[in-house]
């Protein structure tokens, strides 16, 4: 019995395009899982390298009080919270990670929050965006 269906094949151009498209999306792929993260979050959070930023419409001293209060939700111990040049940093400590939140006033009313938390030469993005979200729910419960 012969085939009576023709053969189709992919012309070499979109064959290359088709793979030059997937290798693309999969370099892509950390990114794409981490803006659906954020953006399910917060919408306004972001992460860059495993850093975690926001920016409040708040003075630094209301974010820097709420920080405090999701950092002992969350069962982190602080180590130390001291400003620097500056910003205000404070560290803390978790199971195995190290824990850093830079709260920085860009006007009277208008903080923003930098928060990473490292695990040796890895940095934790989902801690320091649950940080950050932690430290909305209580200034949302303020």
């Amino acid at each position: 019995m012969t085939n009576t269906h023709p053969r189709r094949s992919l012309s070499p151009s979109l064959a290359a395009v088709a793979l030059l498209a997937s290798v693309a999306a999969a370099g892509c792929e950390s990114l794409a899982l981490t803006a659906f993260g954020v953006g399910s979050a917060a919408g306004v959070s972001h992460t860059l390298n495993g850093y975690a930023y926001r920016t409040f419409t708040a003075p630094e001293v209301r974010i820097k009080a709420a920080t405090l209060a999701a950092l002992q939700r969350m069962n982190i111990k602080v180590a130390s919270a001291k400003k620097t040049r500056g910003v205000e940093v404070i560290q803390a400590r978790a199971e195995n990670r190290d824990i850093e939140v830079e709260l920085e006033a860009l006007s009277s009313n208008t903080t923003r929050m930098r928060a990473v938390a490292k695990d040796g030469l890895l940095n934790d993005s989902a801690t320091a965006l649950e940080i950050i979200a932690q430290t909305e729910r209580v200034l949302g419960n303020s």
